[in-house]
């Protein structure tokens, strides 16, 4: 074999190895920008997922906002009727007194009419009796007075005004006399 034979033989080895190389680093560039591309598919699917996620809680929040909303809206108007309530239950005691049968009866009638509305509506008394123990929650003390016996100190002698919730929040305590 002559010189410039292997000569050549060399160059085209050396050439082939260098097509290798190129080719290595060819496919080497296009696998990490294959890999460029994957993460940043991966990134944009994360913000998709964290976007459609707060979609669905802002959605699952004002859906909750608004049937608050709905469920509380005619609070004013029901609290502005309780002291209607009150007027009719006091006019109710002074109708008995007079024993007016057929008057009794009518208002009877409008004065329950109305209650059986507004608990519809969500109103409920709150149940208060002399002899329970007094509680911040549900009651407002209005006076104390000297307990009548020893069981009832610190608990409801008389109640005043009666408690009212709507949808079992307060919107009027029950106004108690406390014994002490």
């Amino acid at each position: 074999m002559s010189e410039n034979t292997m000569q050549e033989e060399w160059n085209e080895e050396i050439s082939d190895g260098n097509e290798t190389m190129e080719n290595a680093d060819i496919q080497e560039n296009e696998l990490s920008e294959i890999e460029k591309l994957k993460q940043e598919i991966q990134k944009e699917k994360d913000q998709y997922l964290r976007l459609f996620a707060e979609f669905d809680n802002f959605k699952k929040r004002t859906a909750k906002e608004r049937f608050d909303i709905f469920k509380t809206a005619n609070a004013e108007t029901i609290t502005s009727l309780i002291p209607v309530i009150d007027d009719f239950e006091r006019g109710l005691k002074e109708i008995e007194k007079s024993e007016n049968n057929e008057l009794l009866k009518g208002v009877e009638l409008i004065y329950h009419k109305l209650v059986e509305t507004l608990r519809g509506k969500g109103l409920k008394a709150v149940e208060v009796k002399s002899g329970d123990v007094f509680d911040t929650d549900f009651m407002e003390a209005i006076t104390q007075i000297p307990s009548p016996s020893e069981d009832l100190k610190g608990k409801v002698v008389d109640i005043v005004e009666t408690g009212y919730a709507l949808n079992d929040k307060i919107i009027r305590y029950a106004k108690v006399v406390i014994g002490q």
